[in-house]
């Protein structure tokens, strides 16, 4: 052990303490073993440190930090410098507000664009999102704290997130939701990972000792850390025996007794207790000089200019029909659009930053040398139709030269706890555009949002122009790039298809009871797209500039390849250049290609620059279901170069030695799988590739309720009084969502397993009265009663008991 000198200095109880929060943030300070507390705060875009009451879904307020871009529009930069840079500004400022642990990044796999966490996340493909998360892993621990990469793993939905099944074949698992973690952990160094709330295949994700043991601290050589998603716990000692090593938030004793009965009983050991303390104390230990100085202040304007340079690399310019843009200075501008008003920055949930300052398009555009010749708000955030709005809009689109449209997704359309029904704008949105383009052909459309859209107006936009989720500053960048100030160099991380009826998993996503099934398997993004020949509205890795790029004279080998990259345009700009894999002959079913390596390159006009791109251990493996491992299948394989996954500029062939596995697959009972055809996976194939039968995927309405049920299952208990709360909770989430604000608590509360009760209670309930709540929905009220009220009353008492102990030793 590590701290075996502070273990010695530590009891039993004390141990087990410190491996359950002490309250929702921070952990037990032991002051006579030399133990200070470790304090947590949320941060994939920015610090979300609650100065008063501290709760995990943002619905307490934050001091002010600076708001960068989500993750989604940090991934169009494709430049992991700028995620770097971003990260040791967003690191400095959590040190400056004392925290030692920043939760983030998020980098789940993107499997579906209605993901409500989408926002938060980087990529469909886990090549980018491990490469841009392990640089902000880095830049954020340059400051002494550790970053916090989640949610570990195959989390792609929010509708019962804590109680979901993921259901995986293995070679998807290990290629697509893992591989994004395995970049981010050995090349990024966290100090902490997160585990995430859902099963996966069966198993809790902190509770699986393959996932982290096996695969985390074994194969990848992770030494920090793990903690749990909040009330991500399901049974204390499973966790700790698996390789899990901090419960957040803290039970007040209740995980504490559960996991000392476990040793009393021989479930657990006290060497396991030992190796988790230790563990954890390097995380505390190492963090603790960062912020031991007390609060500090920092400096909110050059934070500011940065999270402007941040955006600005960020966007994507989606069209631009005859240069449109960028626009001379005067030109006659009509600003249209609530969201030129009050911008959509970032999403809602955990993330939700207290912005330093807050730029407003309106205000951005003002000073930038445009001549605004005025606002119409245009339409309702809520989406409800409003004719006078209208008409105003068009009206004024008639003054101007060129009109500036500020549409995207609502706030209500992107929040954690729900994932989204439809991929469409808003219909009033719509209803504008055309209205709008009716009277005035050259309209800019500049979007807001996470997450891909649906775009009917396509053809009537003479340019689109996307700025994601730009934080605070995103409406300065924007005024940037839309008067060329700045040259867009974004590039999209993920696919926009036609419409969601073309997603690869639109028949199984979101899993709605006991399980999510992944029948799609590695069919994900664009290596379904591509594969199965299905014709999108703008592909993988796509992205427009003011100025053109050509690729030429190929060199090409195993390791990598050379290129030549000229700006053929007559502005300075960047380039993405992305390097895909394809092996065109194949024994074992695989997407048409895959990236494998990318650069971003800064030109200026008529520059031409060598340019290369390596190849790492990951070019050619794949994951072999029959031999367990890595392997790599000998054979001729095309490297191309393009400017998107689409758009191939050059490619070479190169002989790759294999490792001489065994194929994995029958391909008579894997068809639809070598044709890329997996819209309709019949069940006997989805079994096949599982390689054991597919698990239940509806609920038992005729059974007791059990402890990792949702308390919206309640809808079919035997209690009459509980469906009636079970109706009533989803009546009062129906209204707010109306309303256009979602309200976070009753997403959580309704998606929660009854063990969630105890989880995220702070002590107020234990295990045994979450057991005795959830004997009263299974129609035994009295006795479920009883034990409340008893269970209350001892756990005072205990609680009480147990802060005497741990004081007494301090």
């Amino acid at each position: 052990m590590k701290h075996q000198d502070i273990l010695d200095r530590l009891t039993l109880e004390q141990k087990v303490a410190l491996l359950s929060g002490r309250d929702v943030w921070s952990t037990y300070p032991f002051a006579q073993a030399g133990v200070p507390s470790m304090f947590l705060s949320d941060g994939p875009h920015g610090v979300r440190k609650q100065a008063g009451a501290g709760d995990h879904l943002g619905l307490n307020a934050s001091l002010p930090a600076t708001c960068f871009p989500t993750a989604a529009g940090i991934a169009n930069s494709w430049d992991p410098e700028l995620a770097r840079q971003a990260g040791r500004v967003i690191g400095s400022e959590a040190a400056a507000l004392q925290v030692n642990v920043l939760l983030g990044p998020g980098l789940n796999t993107k499997r579906s664009p209605l993901g409500g966490r989408n926002f938060e996340y980087y990529s469909e493909d886990p090549y980018l999102a491990g490469k841009l998360a392990a640089a902000f892993i880095q830049g954020v621990q340059e400051n002494g704290i550790s970053a916090c990469p989640k949610h570990f793993a195959a989390n792609s939905q929010e509708l019962l997130r804590m109680t979901s099944d993921s259901v995986v074949d293995e070679r998807a698992l290990r290629e697509l939701y893992l591989t994004n973690f395995e970049i981010a952990v050995k090349e990024g160094h966290p100090k902490a990972i997160m585990s995430s709330y859902n099963k996966i295949n069966g198993t809790y994700a902190n509770e699986d000792k393959t996932l982290l043991t096996d695969i985390l601290r074994d194969e990848w050589g992770f030494d920090g850390m793990v903690v749990t998603d909040w009330g991500g716990c399901n049974v204390q000692s499973a966790g700790i025996r698996a390789g899990s090593n901090l419960e957040m938030p803290g039970t007040v004793g209740d995980s504490d007794r559960e996991v000392l009965a476990a040793l009393k009983e021989g479930r657990l050991t006290q060497a396991e207790v030992d190796q988790r303390v230790d563990e954890l104390l390097d995380v505390i230990l190492s963090t603790h000089a960062a912020t031991a100085g007390g609060r500090r202040d920092f400096d909110q304007e050059a934070h500011h200019a940065a999270a402007r340079t941040t955006a600005a690399q960020t966007a994507v310019l989606l069209k631009n029909q005859d240069g449109i843009l960028p626009l001379a200075a005067g030109t006659r501008v009509a600003v249209i659009g609530d969201m030129a008003l009050e911008p959509r920055y970032q999403g809602a949930g955990s993330s939700l930053v207290n912005p330093t300052k807050l730029d407003k398009p309106l205000d951005c555009l003002t000073e930038s040398g445009l001549s605004v010749v005025g606002h119409a708000r245009g339409y309702l955030r809520s989406g409800k139709a409003d004719p006078e709005l209208e008409q105003a809009a068009v009206q004024l689109a008639k003054q101007a030269d060129v009109v500036l449209l500020y549409l995207g997704l609502p706030e209500v359309f992107e929040s954690e706890g729900m994932d989204r029904t439809h991929m469409a704008l808003p219909e009033n949105q719509n209803r504008l555009m055309a209205a709008v383009a009716a009277v005035n052909p050259k309209v800019v459309v500049v979007l807001s949002g996470g997450s891909p859209v649906e775009l009917p107006w396509y053809d009537q936009a003479a340019a689109i122009l996307h700025g994601y989720l730009g934080g605070q500053a995103g409406a300065g960048a924007m005024a940037d790039l839309l008067t060329g100030k700045v040259n867009p160099s974004g590039k999209l991380a993920e696919t926009y298809p036609l419409t969601l009826a073309d997603t690869p998993c639109y028949k199984w996503f979101p899993g709605r009871e006991r399980t999510a099934e992944y029948r799609e398997s590695i069919f994900v993004g664009y290596r379904y797209y591509l594969t199965a020949h299905k014709p999108v509205r703008f592909p993988f890795g796509f992205g427009l500039s003011y100025t053109t790029f050509a690729y030429s004279d190929l060199e090409a080998t195993a390791e990598g390849v050379s290129f030549t990259l000229t700006n053929t345009g007559d502005r300075a700009g960047a380039e993405v250049a992305q390097l895909y894999v394809s092996r065109p002959e194949s024994q074992i079913f695989r997407p048409l290609r895959e990236l494998k390596g990318f650069i971003k390159v800064s030109l200026e006009p008529g520059e031409s620059r060598r340019v290369t791109i390596p190849l790492d251990d990951k070019a050619f493996r794949y994951f072999n279901v029959k031999t367990g491992r890595w392997e790599v299948e000998g054979g001729a394989y095309l490297l191309q170069v393009g400017a998107s996954a689409e758009d191939i500029r050059l490619s070479a062939t190169v002989e790759q030695a294999g490792t001489g596995a065994p194929v994995p697959y029958e391909r008579e009972e894997l068809a639809c799988y070598y044709d890329a055809q997996v819209e309709n996976v019949p069940d006997g194939t989805f079994a096949a590739l599982l390689g054991r039968p597919i698990p239940a995927a509806h609920w038992d309405s005729g059974a007791p309720l059990g402890e990792n049920d949702s308390l919206s299952q309640m809808v079919y208990a035997k209690s009459g009084l509980a469906r009636f709360a079970a109706k009533r909770l989803e009546a009062m989430q129906h209204k707010s969502e109306e309303k256009g604000t979602p309200d976070l608590n009753l997403l959580f509360i309704r998606n929660m397993p009854f063990r969630g009760l105890a989880k995220m209670t702070n002590g107020m309930v234990t295990t045994a009265m979450a057991d005795s709540i959830r004997d009263m929905a299974n129609g035994h009220f009295f006795r479920g009663l009883g034990g409340v009220i008893g269970g209350y009353f001892s756990n005072q008492k205990e609680i009480k008991r147990r802060k005497e102990r741990l004081q007494s030793h301090d």
